[in-house]
């Protein structure tokens, strides 16, 4: 099955959405995991300069590991 790449989920906010604070309301961005894990069962992510690492197990589960 083909996937469409990731992009940004946008909502339009409503009236009384709008008076909430702008460090609430943010776009969701949803990654499909089988796209992170085309090529295999590990990849690993860059945060505050810090490399962490992400992994699929046998059964499906994720585990994030430093």
């Amino acid at each position: 099955m083909e996937h469409e790449p990731a992009r940004p989920i946008t909502t339009r906010l409503s009236l009384a959405a709008s008076r909430v604070p702008a460090s609430v309301v943010r776009p969701l961005l949803r990654l499909d995991a089988e796209v992170l894990f085309r090529a295999g069962p590990e990849v690993e992510i860059l945060h505050a300069g810090e490399v962490y690492r992400l992994r699929r197990t046998r059964l499906g589960k994720l585990i994030l590991t430093k």
